[in-house]
């Protein structure tokens, strides 16, 4: 019951490969704009300090955030796939045959749920990256 799909660390390894890609290709080639990105503009001198810590935080909970969702959803839908899977043995025939019916309208709305979820990835890694690329772009075009 227990897939390796719906484990946290399965669905890291998708996240934390691009993350540590984008953090590493952002210490490379634009160091500084790294640093400034953590403070926004017209931030208050004595804010400052804090805004850094907590733009860091949110830059390095990025890959666990993408992880946790898409976990989650992956053992939702197991979960209430199994809940109502044991229930079989205990119905009569003409529930059981709704039964079927209803888990297998589930079953089509989990592969719709992955597709979402894999597209909500995508998405938001190439975001993520997105960030970097546009960064890189216009330290080109400045120069």
């Amino acid at each position: 019951m227990f897939t390796r799909r719906r484990h946290i660390s399965f669905t890291l390894t998708l996240a934390l490969p691009l993350w540590l890609g984008r953090m590493v290709l952002s210490i490379i080639y634009q160091y500084n704009r790294l640093l400034a990105h953590l403070v926004p503009v017209g931030t208050p001198r004595f804010l400052i300090p804090v805004i850094v810590i907590i733009e860091t935080v949110r830059n390095v909970i990025r890959p666990l955030t993408l992880s946790i969702r898409l976990a989650a959803n992956i053992v939702a839908g197991h979960l209430l796939l199994t809940l109502l899977g044991s229930q079989g043995p205990l119905l009569r025939l003409f529930n059981l045959s709704l039964l079927i019916i209803g888990l297998f309208i589930l079953l089509l709305l989990e592969v719709a749920v992955a597709c979402i979820q894999s597209y909500v990835f995508t998405i938001l890694s190439s975001l993520y990256l997105n960030e970097l690329i546009r960064n890189r772009f216009n330290k080109i075009i400045l120069n």
